[in-house]
């Protein structure tokens, strides 16, 4: 068995673990990765933000398509498969693992494939599809295995037609029907993405509201807007069991309610990747959903060992992932450290979302005297030439000294839009109030204006 001594192993491939062995790598340590699959990227370029977004790209272009009378000129509508549009997923997985895997050569990272377990607290084994071992001695350890879907014990997985958000990706054919169980942010994409494509969705939520971390009122514009592409959300709602058969799934629900499809897409919840680490050797343990607990530091209560990622939860974003192993790496390297506290979110539904600060429940919550802004981009004139007028950019502002407290975007680009808001926010004084947005000259016509315009509002309503 071959033994190798590192200064740094870095446990899984995504966002996370990149960010850490690259930050390590940079600065003169010598470092090893880990991924359990057959290339680099982890489940986010595999699995889940890549493939889903690459998905929802494709499906926004047929509906574009479909719904402008301009394309009339050129031929009917279109109706694709969904195998077809998978297509343009798996292309883009290509380049994003070419990429990244000459980002660890580029930095002399050696990468090794196969399953990890800790020997002990300074030793991982790594054992390849071959079942080769080596040993890899670490002084730094960092775990960013990730999560993958939660599965139910009681749901049975094996069945052709019941599929979770990892095993969707291999969907052979399109549904007529489709029963999706979780409206978290998973779900919700997904339901935006069959619909797209045609499919007659049904979206079973265990609470009362779509997404109720987000504002509500973006919330309630998300439940409009899917109704509207044929999706039917019920609320308030668990199963009871789910039935597979040779022509599809049969879901029964607590309140009585029997509903049937081509298929079921389970979607209601994460666990982190620890089960095969062999935690217990080194006195480690997870949670129930296979998450570790960690310091400030992502530090686990090993002062050499760190998480990082969706392996210790909330706040499970890529973009999170990425800055979370980049200052775990900085912490274990002695360099200056930064906590990552305010984290856009960007939920990739057909219109798209995006948020950053404060909604208006927690406002409201904290007595803060709030004043809102709001611009519609129906009245935009980027939005009129791209046919993209669904939606509307929202400021929360403070009623006395105006500062920004919140920034919350629903519609066409909201993800990119929310950024400009964000960089606003973290300036000091005057910067950071609503007379940036009303002094500031923007490119016209473009979806930035409409922060311009949401300004204007939010100050009429002050006087």
């Amino acid at each position: 068995m071959a033994v190798y001594n590192y200064d740094v192993v870095v446990i899984g491939t995504g966002p996370a673990g990149e960010s850490a062995a690259v930050n390590a790598a940079k600065h003169g340590k010598r470092v090893a990765v880990i991924e359990a699959q057959s290339s680099v990227g982890g489940n986010c370029t595999h699995k889940g933000t890549i493939p889903s977004k690459a998905l929802r790209h494709a499906v926004k272009q047929i509906i574009e398509f479909n719904t402008n009378r301009m394309f009339r000129d050129i031929g009917e509508p279109r109706w694709f498969s969904f195998p077809k549009v998978l297509e343009r997923s798996r292309r883009t997985i290509e380049q994003q693992v070419e990429m990244r895997t000459r980002f660890y050569a580029r930095n002399r990272i050696d990468v090794f494939f196969g399953t990890a377990r800790f020997k002990d607290e300074h030793t991982v084994v790594v054992r390849d599809a071959h079942e080769g071992v080596e040993e890899l001695h670490a002084e730094k350890v960092v775990i960013a295995t990730g999560s993958r879907p939660y599965r139910p014990a009681d749901v049975n997985f094996r069945h052709p037609r019941i599929y979770c958000s990892d095993t969707i990706l291999g969907l052979s054919h399109t549904p007529r029907t489709l029963i999706i169980y979780g409206a978290g942010v998973i779900g919700s994409e997904y339901a935006s993405i069959f619909s797209g494509l045609g499919v007659k969705v049904d979206l079973i939520d265990t609470r009362d509201r779509l997404l109720s971390f987000l504002d509500n009122e973006i919330s309630d514009a998300l439940s409009y807007h899917l109704r509207n592409n044929g999706v039917l959300v019920r609320h308030n709602e668990e199963y009871e069991r789910i039935e597979g058969d040779e022509s599809g799934v049969v879901v029964h629900l607590k309140s009585g309610k029997k509903l049937r499809a081509d298929a079921f897409l389970w979607a209601n919840g994460r666990t982190g990747n620890t089960d095969s680490l062999g935690l217990e050797n080194v006195g480690l343990q997870a949670n129930g959903r296979g998450q570790l607990t960690v310091d400030e530091q992502y530090r686990t209560s090993l002062d050499h060992v760190y998480a990082v990622g969706d392996v210790i939860g909330w706040p499970s974003l890529a973009s999170a992932a990425y800055d979370q192993g980049r200052y775990a790496s900085a912490n274990l390297l002695g360099e200056d450290f930064k906590f990552v506290s305010e984290v856009p979110t960007g939920i990739y539904t057909i219109p798209e979302i995006s948020s950053v600060g404060r909604g208006e429940s927690e406002l409201t919550e904290a007595r803060i005297p709030y004043e809102v802004g709001q611009a519609f981009f129906k009245d935009t004139a980027r939005a009129q030439i791209t046919g993209d007028t669904v939606g509307m950019l929202k400021i929360l502002f403070h009623r006395d000294t105006l500062e920004i407290l919140g920034i919350h975007c629903f519609g066409d680009q909201a993800s990119e839009i929310v950024h400009i808001g964000q960089a606003i926010m973290q300036q000091e004084g005057e910067a950071n109030t609503l007379k940036y947005f009303v002094n500031t000259t923007f490119n016209y016509p473009t979806m930035a204006e409409a922060y311009r315009v949401a300004a204007m509002n939010g100050l009429n309503r002050l006087f």
